[in-house]
């Protein structure tokens, strides 16, 4: 099978052309190739296959194998993907589990529209919301020293968030009018990763709603640096919400049966 390797803000991924629909691995091998120690190591697996009336359809899976909702970062990497392989030029319409989706692709970044968000619920200081990916989202002071892990996977198992199978964390430090730093955990991946998308979405959201933060919002995270775009409010509707930021290819391979 053949390989690549790709990354947006140190949000890693493996990717397969299954254009061919040969792809027939399941949830164990799947996880075997993402695992850091045995296997390529990855935040998550991808697919890049054909949909009619579309430029490629995007399969993503958690690194434990499951079968994940959307990616932000992980959608980039394979609109990306697509660039390289010579399917798409400037303009990328390709369908995922949430919907279809519009990106802009540059040569140092990919503008990726994320899904219309209705609303954002509010629980006490926290706040909660759905960008393709379900995110718990909550505001601190130097959340360079939170920890994020932890905290993290007691808020993605609790028993509020079971019905949906549980959520994304993310802590969230307001560092001026116009700017976030977003730490996320992820479940799925069970761990902090270096980026999320969805994510930092979610949170631009949130602050333009009860931090006063102003669009285009900029995204500081471990992994570097993102952008969110938007219309709308949370009274109304977020709508035309891009997220924008460099996708790479790292490197490629192949793996033996």
């Amino acid at each position: 099978m053949h390989f690549y390797k790709y990354q947006g803000t140190g949000n890693d991924f493996v990717v397969v052309d299954d254009r061919a629909k040969t792809f027939g691995l399941d949830q164990e091998a799947i996880a075997l190739l993402c695992h850091r120690r045995f296997g390529i190591g990855a935040d998550g697996f991808m697919l890049l296959q054909e949909a009619e009336g579309y430029d490629f359809r995007m399969v993503y899976y958690n690194s434990d194998g499951t079968e994940g909702t959307m990616c932000g970062n992980g959608g980039r990497c394979l609109v990306r993907f697509a660039a390289d392989l010579g399917i798409v030029t400037e303009k990328a319409h390709f369908i995922a589990v949430d919907g279809p989706h519009l990106a802009y692709i540059t040569p140092e970044t990919i503008a990726l529209q994320m899904m219309d968000v209705p609303g954002i619920e509010q629980h006490n200081d926290d706040y909660f919301t759905n960008t393709g990916s379900p995110h718990f989202v909550r505001f601190t002071n130097q959340v360079q020293f939170y920890d994020v892990k932890n905290t993290g996977a007691a808020i993605r198992y609790s028993e509020a968030y079971q019905p949906m199978n549980g959520t994304n964390a993310n802590f969230v430090e307001k560092l001026d009018d116009q700017t976030l730093f977003v730490r996320t955990y992820e479940r799925g991946v069970e761990d902090e990763t270096y980026s999320c998308g969805t994510g930092v979405t979610a949170a631009a959201l949130v602050a333009k709603t009860f931090k006063n933060v102003q669009t285009p919002i900029k995204i500081k995270t471990l992994g570097g640096e993102l952008a969110v775009n938007f219309d709308g409010d949370a009274i109304t509707g977020f709508t035309n919400i891009f997220l924008i930021g460099p996708a790479k290819q790292v490197f490629t391979g192949t793996i033996s049966a």
